[in-house]
């Protein structure tokens, strides 16, 4: 089955009809807390939820709990909502996924349990109980483990994961629900320089509505001031180090960036939304005054200028090699076990050597 995003979760619940395993893959609190609450809420109403709700862990390795829960029919209700905690535990060793598909037969393994779980998994999933839904929630699967096979043939796989223009909708409902407004722009800004995570989203427009609170507005200029501000001088004095190739100073600027506890994934996130703007200025004059900048850009005439210079101090073609390399980074530091330090260091290395390169072509 293809995998779906959390809005077609949503709209598949909509429809009424109980779906034998969902999976929930990802670490967002928010998109998880939603997902999970939208199930229940779909398939077992709260008179009923002592006897038709309940969450097992598997970490362990024993799942006869969930096989024997899933075929009981609940009492007083007509369906059932089984949570699993730890299903991914039994994937096991990354070395082991060679070898599963040649060993995937009926006959069980005899000295691997895990074998004899996932085929009795598989089985179950074939006809599942009409009257049970099982929710995994993983922080992860590995595609080339037989459990991911198992659930991406026979389960629905919900990526919690949103792309910027679904997490710009979700900011204004946000802003909507603690009796506040965001202008569209400025959603879109939020949802970008916070990489689309709603859990971190959910904090800063938090914040923003109590900052509004008079006149319950949020714009553009707020986002700046309240959420990027404490980075906005960060990010532009990191600019002027990588335009004029100052390696050594800007892997001292990180060195101390990381030491004063900025998350390397929010920092690339800002240095993301900080390339795309110098994409933008670029195309502007470079004569363009801050406050003329300000307007074009959606950005406060101090940084529209700092834009501006920088970006013309700096090819185009380098700009765009930045903003694929700091998307390689990002890719990266949500992967299974980097190294946060060493990829932000490789991550400048990588920026300055582009603009040197092309400096030294030009």
């Amino acid at each position: 089955m293809p995998n779906l995003s959390p809005e077609k979760l949503l709209e598949k619940l909509a429809k009424g009809k109980p779906v034998g395993a969902i999976v929930l893959e990802g670490s967002d609190p928010y998109l998880r807390d939603m997902c999970r609450a939208r199930i229940i809420d779909s398939y077992v109403p709260e008179p009923m939820r002592d006897w038709a709700l309940a969450r097992i862990s598997v970490r362990g390795g024993d799942w006869s709990e969930i096989f024997q829960r899933a075929e009981t029919m609940p009492m007083l209700a007509p369906c059932q909502v089984v949570l699993i905690d730890g299903a991914e535990t039994i994937q096991g060793r990354a070395k082991d996924a060679d070898t599963s598909d040649a060993n995937d037969d009926d006959s069980g393994s005899g000295d691997d349990p895990r074998k004899d779980t996932l085929k009795a998994f598989a089985d179950y999933l074939e006809k599942p109980a009409p009257f049970t839904v099982l929710v995994l929630e993983v922080p992860k699967l590995d595609h080339r483990q037989r459990l991911y096979k198992i659930l991406a043939e026979k389960a629905l796989i919900v990526e919690l994961t949103l792309g910027n223009e679904s997490a710009a909708s979700l900011a204004s409902q946000m802003a909507k629900d603690l009796g506040a407004e965001i202008d569209r722009p400025a959603a879109s800004l939020l949802a970008d320089i916070l990489n689309s995570e709603p859990a971190r989203i959910q904090l800063e427009i938090q914040k923003l509505a109590s900052y509004v609170q008079d006149r319950g507005r949020i714009t553009a200029a707020d986002v700046e001031e309240l959420v990027v501000a404490a980075r906005k001088n960060t990010v532009w004095q990191l600019a002027d180090m990588l335009a004029t190739r100052r390696r050594d100073a800007a892997l001292e600027f990180l060195d101390n960036l990381l030491r004063e506890g900025e998350e390397p994934i929010g920092l690339v996130g800002v240095l993301a939304w900080m390339y795309r703007k110098l994409i933008e200025a670029r195309d502007l004059p470079a004569s363009t005054s801050g406050f003329q900048a300000a307007r074009t850009l959606g950005m406060r005439p101090d940084a529209a200028e700092a834009a501006v210079r920088n970006a013309h101090r700096i090819p185009k073609q380098d700009l765009i090699a930045g903003l694929i390399a700091l998307a390689d980074a990002d890719n990266q530091l949500k992967s299974s076990n980097p190294n946060p330090r060493a990829l932000m260091e490789f991550l400048i290395a990588r920026l300055t050597s582009s603009a040197s390169s092309s400096a030294s072509a030009a």
